[in-house]
């Protein structure tokens, strides 16, 4: 296990000083370590799970080389350049059973989309590309041609090849991928009824200040209420994670210490909001400090972006006493011994909880559930305004991106840039992501867009 220091020196340019906000990423990518312990779950249980071990498709699919749409099926080597082709419909391929027979130059089969191809044929015609006849024989039964006019087809069209999909012992799915609506079907598709995957990451959070108050009491001069604990909650929730919420703690050392101490034994994560900007005179900063010592340290940064300047960030330990694993509870801060958690202490002001944890928190929890974390995409789009900025740190604005005529992209701000304005992250549908060596912005300018569908 590293230390701070260590990852530190490792580090090209680190300065927890003035920390740029692209290297923050890379820092917490070698501090946290992914959960190893996995279950197995029935795929109606696994949504939003991520993947423990490689789905090896135990079938190719699709099994036989099949239709793809509803037509008529024939061997396409019978096409010619410029002419058209006329053929005799002499059966009826349905999905789910083969069709029985041989089919001789000049004939074809009808055939409904995913029934097998019959042996011998390899193209197929969809049935509004041809002209039907029927005739009758001097026994008074039909029989069907089809015209096919010159040039609308090719050897080989409207056919699905077996396997094309998946192949038969090949990966469908690799460790790590997340299980979505698509990736559930698939492995459904593989006659699986279940799925390994990693167990939950367990994430404590709580919020820290003498003026936070919880729903229900009565409101009092000085005091806000704590937004901040729903909106992590939001976050974890969406995120699949398992959410301990501890409420708020007040600034006093014996229940901060309580509070990091319990949350290290029965979390792989701690998140935290306020008292972690420099000068602070509440405990927290200090708590943090004190329980970090023995795990590897505790930084705390103050990284050039805005918002969400300050950050705190390490390993909290959790010194109890050990007891047998037969005698331990859930809850009990004597059951464990030597426990520590990743802490992630993040600025009070509502906005800057939320920045810091989308650009930075949210990759490294998903590096800690195993999952083949990918960055968020970034989208151009016209700014519609103009947007003051120095260059020196990394901006993100709140913005009100849609879509023009053309299917390009606009956006515009959402007004007031304060950090503790919650409102502009509701109204916003995206962030205005202005690097660190960007400079103002012009109406008419491209800039990157971080969307949140999906995402909060």
């Amino acid at each position: 296990m590293k230390t701070i220091d260590q990852i530190a020196a490792e580090l090209a340019g680190y300065d927890p000083t003035s920390l740029r906000a692209d290297k923050v990423n890379a820092f917490l990518a070698e501090l946290v370590s992914p959960v190893t312990q996995t279950e197995t779950l029935p795929l109606f249980d696994a949504l939003g799970r991520v993947l423990a071990q490689d789905v090896i498709s135990l079938i190719s699919v699709p099994p036989h080389d099949n239709s793809a749409m509803d037509g008529f099926a024939f061997d396409g080597a019978q096409l010619q350049s410029n002419q058209s082709l006329t053929l005799t419909v002499i059966g009826t391929a349905l999905a789910g059973k083969a069709w029985q027979g041989t089919v001789k130059a000049g004939e074809c089969v009808k055939i409904m989309t995913g029934a097998i191809m019959p042996e011998g044929l390899n193209t197929v015609v969809p049935q509004e590309m041809v002209t039907v006849e029927e005739t009758l024989n001097n026994d008074t039964t039909s029989i069907s041609t089809i015209s096919i006019a010159p040039n609308t087809l090719n050897l080989g069209d409207n056919r699905r090849f077996a396997g094309e999909d998946l192949m038969q012992g090949k990966p469908a799915l690799s460790q790590g991928d997340t299980l979505t609506p698509a990736a559930l079907g698939l492995v459904a598709s593989l006659g699986l009824p279940s799925v390994t995957v990693f167990r939950k990451l367990r994430v404590a959070y709580f919020s820290t200040g003498d003026e936070i108050l919880s729903l229900g009491q009565a409101p009092r001069e000085g005091a806000v209420y704590d937004s901040n604990r729903y909106t992590v909650f939001g976050l974890l929730t969406r995120m699949g994670c398992e959410v301990i919420d501890m409420g708020v703690v007040r600034d006093e050392p014996a229940l901060l210490e309580a509070a990091f101490i319990q949350a290290a034994s029965t979390a792989d994560a701690i998140i935290t909001s306020g008292g972690v900007s420099v000068g602070e005179a509440d405990y927290t900063r200090a708590m943090m400090k004190k329980l970090g010592a023995d795990s590897g340290g505790v930084a705390f940064w103050r990284i050039a972006m805005r918002p969400g300047r300050p950050m705190a960030v390490g390993r909290i330990t959790a010194n109890n006493r050990a007891k047998s694993a037969s005698s331990r509870c859930d809850n009990c801060l004597d059951c464990y011994e030597n426990n520590s958690a990743i802490l992630f202490g993040l600025p009070g002001n509502p906005v800057a909880v939320m920045v810091p944890f989308l650009a930075f928190v949210r990759p490294a929890l998903l590096r800690m559930m195993g999952a083949n974390a990918k960055p968020l995409p970034l989208l151009k789009a016209t700014s519609l305004e103009p947007i003051r900025k120095k260059p020196g740190r990394t901006e993100y604005q709140r913005g009100i991106v849609t879509t023009q005529a053309d299917g390009s992209l606009q956006v515009k701000t959402t007004g007031n840039q304060g950090s503790g304005v919650l409102s502009s992250m509701s109204q916003a549908n995206g962030l205005i992501v202005l690097h660190h060596d960007q400079g103002s912005v012009n109406v008419g300018d491209a800039v990157d867009v971080m969307m949140f569908e999906g995402v909060i």
